[in-house]
């Protein structure tokens, strides 16, 4: 039996279209986007032809000619066979599409195709199938031949001679393939109830038929289809292109060099998706308007892409001209400045700053460059950086009709790999072409010695990015910083490292032949999901005629198989990942509500942004001084007589937006000072369920106390807000507002009897300052302030009619320690 290759392929299709094969059944379709179920109703045989429509689009996709094949009825109304024209016989079977390589109209006329009133035999069928293939064949010996019958197995049959047929198809290699609406199959698994006898019988002759073939195969359409959308990669062969591999200066020392003819194939090439062609409705003229007006068809047509050139005349021979003053940006006057030119009058260039350098024949003279591979240096593996390797992998083999070629680059071959080196080579691909440089690498088969070569840049293809350290830091006076929010501790290490390795899927899949785990990953079974999907929809998008009621299936499971990380993987790894979210203190932020700015433009923001650059300078007042006058005059374009009213303070934001932007509520005379903008609003911070934020605490808490009733929660947030505000990095900007916060909120707990909720959070906030990723200096200054900021004592209480469980000595003992 031949060996099977990559098209060379003429497959026959023996479809059954008796009158069973017109039964309607139910689909499953994929439930809409409300995730409701959904059906349709289609007849087994345009069931049947989806198997059949794939298997052939499959063939088109790859565009190989030596693809080919045909496709055979039985049980349809007329003959038309060449058995049937020579000896008569073998009725209701018919050669309904040639032997060719399919295309667009193979898929419209199965789409045509209607069960009939008559029953054919099968066996009739694949007779005449294997004879129409031998005559096509006769002088193609070493083509694949292979014989797909589609049938529901209803239609009676003659076995009488059948092992005549099997031995017909074994003398010629032919794999027969039996695919069966509705057959049993208990792998799958799938089993019909009630079943006719004649189907019984006809499916149990099926098996043994495929069984005395030496190809054979008889499986269920509904495993069919499944299987038909695994994904499967299209096998390709490289040429081998011819080139001499160099080592040493063949022209300067002859003696010391020597040169070794080649061959020069791919080893990797990048593998895209099928691109997408736009298609335009293709207008009719008023001829095919009046012989297509009883039958209204919709015709597109492959859009083309087409270049016109033009010269703007209008800034040329130093006319320059004022485009705002002369309004000449109209589009008429722009067409009347524009020259149309061919392309064979035009000439490449090259920009060169502000100017162009020309260049008549499209390019520059290229480096005097000789055409092959030459070895300049060798060096240890050990020392090759893998992260550079770029673009594609190609074989060098030795020249395979001359032995001698081959002794002599295994022999180059075999001292590299005895010795671990890797060769570094330049490539030129012709005499003339641009030199690529990469690296050689020696690779020792059972059966050939050959070389893998891969390109490396230059030093201009290297981009270098340098970024601070994510485990020194260092503070402005220069000292090295070991304790930081910044930087991990001994305990967050340690739950980093139990989470990484319990996530190890190394030697964690399936066993093999010698019962050892092999990795879970494997890249031989993990397919480009853009591909295969693309691929996919296209082939769902031929085969049914209304992708509305038939929408696209899900994908295949082998192609989500390497998605998703393992189940079990995640369930191993639930306890580190509870460590790690407890020992770095995860917690879902919420999110923030995005505000449209005034301008339009929005981005960003970070937490503490506002208060970054706001406060070391109080808002001005609206109502204050006037800015200093400048001594810049403006445009008298830009003044305006300025409005006299007794309420100009009270205008209304529609006014205000009316004026110009730098003159508002200000003399024309003024320059801006960089006082904060009012627009857009600041966003205050503030978490869901709090009252104050963490932009303006003060300023919320001073609002919340006039609005009354809400005491208590004002100083509870407030308490929530100091703490969380001192221990975030770079809160020494803000630790004289804290203070100012603290004073306000010591004030008002002494006035209003919430002296145990200062107490709890004065305490609270110590430790908090003094543990490892705490601020110890804000706590120095609170010292400062000495007993104005201490604990609530008992005589102070009592002034104001409250109660507290300190004493004076605790409460200025407390301050100091």
């Amino acid at each position: 039996m031949p060996a099977e290759r990559a098209g060379y392929t003429v497959t026959m299709f023996l479809i059954d279209v008796s009158p069973s094969m017109g039964a309607t059944r139910s689909i499953e379709l994929p439930p809409t986007p409300n995730g409701e179920q959904r059906t349709t109703e289609m007849t087994n045989l345009e069931w049947a032809l989806q198997f059949v429509k794939l298997k052939i689009q499959e063939m088109i996709f790859n565009g190989r000619k030596t693809d080919q094949c045909g496709v055979i009825l039985f049980g349809s109304e007329e003959t038309n066979n060449i058995i049937h024209e020579k000896n008569g016989g073998y009725q209701h079977v018919s050669e309904y599409i040639p032997i060719a390589h399919p295309n667009s109209t193979t898929l419209a006329k199965l789409d045509t195709l209607q069960p009939s009133e008559n029953s054919g035999d099968p066996i009739d069928a694949l007779i005449v199938g294997i004879e129409t293939q031998d005559i096509y064949l006769n002088k193609k010996r070493t083509w694949t031949r292979k014989i797909v019958i589609v049938t529901d197995g209803q239609s009676p049959m003659e076995i009488e001679d059948w092992e005549a047929t099997v031995k017909k198809m074994n003398a010629l290699a032919i794999s027969l393939t039996v695919i069966g609406v509705d057959f049993d199959d208990d792998e799958f698994p799938f089993h019909e109830e009630d079943k006719s006898t004649i189907k019984v019988e006809n499916e149990a002759f099926y098996h043994k038929l495929t069984s005395s073939v030496d190809d054979g195969l008889v499986g269920t359409c509904v495993f069919a289809l499944q299987e038909i959308a695994r994904p499967d990669m299209k096998q390709t062969k490289s040429a081998l292109m011819g080139t001499v591999l160099r080592l040493g200066d063949v022209d300067v020392r002859p003696e010391e060099a020597i040169e070794i003819l080649v061959k020069a194939s791919k080893c990797t090439a990048l593998a895209r998706p099928k691109s997408w062609k736009k298609f335009g409705r293709r207008e009719k003229t008023d001829e095919q308007m009046q012989v297509d007006e009883e039958e209204e068809k919709t015709v597109f047509a492959q859009l083309k892409m087409r270049s016109e050139y033009y010269i703007d005349r209008s800034t040329q021979d130093g006319e320059e001209q004022d485009k705002m003053d002369t309004g000449s940006d109209d589009e008429e006057d722009k067409d009347k400045n524009l020259e149309k030119v061919e392309k064979e009058q035009l000439i490449r260039g090259f920009k060169y700053g502000s100017t162009y350098a020309p260049c008549p024949d499209g390019q520059f003279r290229r480096l005097n460059t000789r055409k092959g591979i030459d070895i300049c240096g060798f060096f240890h593996a050990k020392n090759f950086r893998r992260e550079l390797a770029m673009g594609e992998v190609q074989y060098v083999w030795a020249d395979p009709g001359a032995p001698q070629q081959q002794v002599a680059l295994s022999s180059i071959v075999q001292a590299m790999y005895e010795k671990g080196v890797l060769a570094i080579a330049r490539w030129v691909s012709k005499d003339g072409m641009d030199p690529k440089m990469g690296v050689l690498e020696a690779r020792v088969d059972p059966n050939i010695d050959y070389l893998l070569w891969v390109q490396m840049p230059f030093a201009d293809d290297v981009r270098k990015y340098t970024f601070a350290s994510l485990e020194n830091l260092v503070s402005k006076n220069g000292e090295s910083i070991t304790k930081h929010p910044y930087l991990p501790t001994e305990d967050q290490l340690e739950a980093m490292g139990k989470f990484i390795d319990s996530m190890d899927i190394m030697d964690s899949g399936e066993n093999d032949a010698e019962g050892k785990p092999i990795p879970w990953y494997d890249t031989q079974q993990s397919y480009n999901p853009a591909i295969h999907r693309t691929k996919q929809a296209l082939f769902h998008s031929a085969v049914v005629n209304d992708i509305t009621s038939n929408p696209l299936p899900p994908p295949h499971p082998e192609l989500l198989r390497y998605i998703n990380p393992p189940q079990w993987a995640l369930k191993a790894s639930k306890g580190a990942i509870a460590e790690c979210k407890a020992v770095f203190k995860v917690k879902e932020v919420p999110k923030k509500a995005t505000k449209v700015r005034k301008d339009g433009h929005v981005r960003a923001m970070d937490e503490d942004e506002d208060m970054l650059l706001l406060d070391k300078k109080p808002a001005s007042s609206r109502k204050g001084k006037e800015p200093a006058a400048s001594q810049v005059p403006l445009s008298p374009k830009l003044a305006r007589p300025a409005k006299k009213s007794a309420a100009s303070d009270s205008e209304t934001e529609e006014e205000s937006d009316q004026e110009p932007p730098l003159l508002n509520k200000r003399p024309f005379n003024a320059l801006p000072t960089p006082e904060r903008s009012m627009s857009p609003d600041v966003d205050p911070g503030r978490a869901p369920g709090r009252i104050i934020g963490s932009t303006y605490p003060l300023r919320d808490f001073k609002t919340n106390l006039a609005q009354g009733d809400v005491v208590t929660k004002a100083v509870e947030d407030m308490s929530v807000i100091i703490k969380e505000v001192v221990v975030r990095p770079f809160a020494s900007r803000r630790h004289k507002e804290m203070i100012e916060c603290m004073v306000a909120m010591r004030d008002t707990s002494l006035k209003e009897d919430e002296i145990d909720a200062w107490n709890a959070f004065l305490r609270d906030l110590k430790e908090s300052c003094h543990k490892e990723a705490g601020n110890p200096e804000f706590w120095q200054e609170v010292q400062k302030l000495g007993r104005s900021l201490s604990l609530i004592s008992e005589p102070e209480a009592k002034k104001l009619g409250g109660h507290s469980e300190f004493s004076e000595s605790a409460s200025e003992a407390f301050i100091t320690q």
